[in-house]
């Protein structure tokens, strides 16, 4: 008589997961796709495409987003560098505040920034007026490519900061030594010994700041003016209050995809090439900078950190300031803050609700696609890492329109709910999560699960009672810087949200959009506030004086 052959619990496990991003990603990439090639007779057709390429006022969308992209990404570059490396390098005073301000920079969300540099320098800013009245000078026009550059990269360079300082953290004192042995000191040392062995994680940074410039539309929806970026353009196809072309939106999109897939892979290419292992068996040992360049290394720091922090004080400040209507009134009080919570009395429990959700499942799936790919290394698993990277390529806008054209119609109509909200985060943030469980996971040795295996424990109970709580610092961690990016998010969510499903970022932004400044002050500092107390939570939990990626 043949036995039954027992489908291994990881087995089914590696199914379960791979059904579910066949459903959820696969699927709505395939809508967003065949939507994209039906032309106006409802036939196979090209002419979108064709479309976008050949009329200049579409494709100077792509042009523009890759002239801001690019120098975003170069002054990220420029000001991020320099300040990891006097951060790992020198003693530099109350550090632990500096990295908390740079932490907040890098955030809150990009919109918001645009916004409120919109009420220092826009033509009736306080700091244009106060110039024009005390010198008769007329500061530089801040709408346009300039607005969103400055925007950009105010709010990605920390980005960078906390990449390099990871890379930093893994160089071994004894290279540095060396170079100082054989001459190679200050600056010539920074660019032939730190940026070389940096170059790896340098390339990373550049890439996510690529990405999140190219992908974010509420900077330039906001500040741009006529200067119109490929994510706006998407946006407007889409939802436009003039008239909307789902298939035009969607040939859009998938250029996007295609764009961003090709840097990420040029970047891949290029990591191959710088390709190496580091391990700071002796890690640097910071030093006291001397007389001028000490203060440099304080004036550079505190200066380029507190310009990115500006935006937040001040909205920080005009939240507490008296409105009336859309106008501010002299005198202070919590009135921005009573109306705000009273019109959007549920953008703090979605923001909970629909964040908390996204979370727990951000974590539980994890944990578990770590632990396939890292022990269970087979040809599904690796086909599940695969996928799991897709979203980290495609933008957030884009996400949210192959949701809606994948779930508009039953069986499975999840547009307009809180439902379809949750998983366009947990696509968006999986990924991140993934990669940070992955590299814990691979720092606990295989041999642990084998004893307890051996001592009587199942497969699953060896996963949930061993394997996890080793984990579970690294898992707390992450989720919790998770946790911040998921409640900044408004790309995806302005695509899916309803009245029903308003968030904290989507209530800001609403309140911006209106002319509504006070209220809008007045949540955003709410959402900085908790995200201070995530931070605060991480640094206990992780027991680290320092944050990196």
């Amino acid at each position: 008589m043949k036995q039954k052959k027992v489908v291994d619990i990881w087995t089914l496990m590696s199914l379960v997961i791979l059904g579910l991003y066949v459903l959820f990603l696969l699927f709505p990439l395939y809508a967003l796709l065949k939507s994209a090639v039906i032309g106006e007779s409802g036939g196979f057709s090209l002419e979108w495409f064709v479309k976008f390429f050949s009329l200049k006022y579409y494709s100077q969308t792509l042009i523009n987003s890759f002239n801001v992209t690019v120098m975003t990404t170069i002054l990220s570059l420029i000001l991020g560098i320099p300040l990891a490396y006097f951060y790992n390098m020198y003693e530099i005073k109350f550090k632990g505040f500096l990295q908390i301000l740079i932490i907040l920079c890098s955030m809150s969300a990009p919109f918001i920034g645009a916004y409120a540099w919109i009420q220092l320098l826009g033509r009736s800013g306080i700091v244009t007026v106060f110039i024009k009245n005390l010198t008769g000078i007329t500061v530089p026009n801040i709408y346009g490519f300039n607005g969103i550059l400055l925007v950009l990269t105010l709010q990605l360079f920390p980005l960078v900061f906390l990449y390099v300082s990871g890379a930093l953290k893994n160089i071994d004192n004894s290279l540095l030594e060396a170079s100082d042995n054989m001459g190679c000191t200050g600056i010539n040392r920074f660019f032939k010994v730190v940026i070389p062995l940096c170059m790896p994680t340098i390339l990373a940074a550049a890439l996510l700041v690529f990405m999140r410039a190219f992908a974010d539309f509420g900077t330039p929806l906001l500040i741009g003016e006529g200067f119109r970026v490929f994510p706006v353009e998407i946006y407007v196809q889409f939802l436009g209050e003039t008239g909307t072309n789902y298939n035009f939106a969607a040939a859009i999109s998938v250029i996007a995809i295609l764009i961003t897939a090709v840097i990420f892979l040029f970047q891949k290419f290029l990591s191959s090439r710088f390709a190496f292992t580091m391990n700071a068996l002796h890690p640097i040992e910071k030093k006291k900078a001397k007389g001028l360049f000490n203060v440099f290394i304080h004036l550079y720091s505190y200066l380029i950190v507190g310009i990115a922090f500006l935006p937040q004080i001040y909205i920080a400040y005009q939240s507490f300031q008296n409105t009336s209507g859309k106008l501010f009134k002299a005198g202070y009080s919590f009135n921005s803050y009573t109306a705000a919570l009273k019109r959007m009395s549920k953008a703090i429990p979605n923001t909970f609700i629909i964040g908390g959700l996204a979370l727990v499942m951000v974590i539980i799936l994890a944990v578990f696609i770590a632990y396939l790919v890292v022990r269970r290394k087979n040809t599904m698993n690796t086909a599940i890492d695969t996928m799991s990277m897709l979203p980290y390529i495609i933008p957030g806008s884009v996400v949210g329109i192959a949701l809606v054209m994948a779930f508009n119609k039953k069986p499975l109509a999840l547009t307009g709910t809180a439902a379809i909200m949750v998983i366009a985060l947990i696509i968006r943030r999986l990924p991140y999560t993934i990669r940070s469980s992955v590299a814990t996971l691979q720092q606990i040795p295989l041999t642990v699960e084998e004893a307890a295996i051996s001592l009587g424990c199942s497969k699953l109970s060896a996963f949930f009672k061993v394997t996890v709580p080793m984990m579970a610092n690294g898992i707390i961690s992450g989720a919790i810087l998770s946790w911040v990016t998921i409640i900044t998010e408004l790309s995806t969510a302005i695509i899916l949200y309803n009245t029903r499903t308003v968030t904290l970022t989507l209530a800001i932004y609403t309140f911006v959009t209106r002319g509504n400044y006070g209220y809008a002050a007045a949540l955003a500092t709410i959402l900085s506030g908790f995200t201070v107390i995530s931070l605060l939570i991480f640094m206990k939990v992780s027991k680290s004086k320092d944050i990196t990626i």
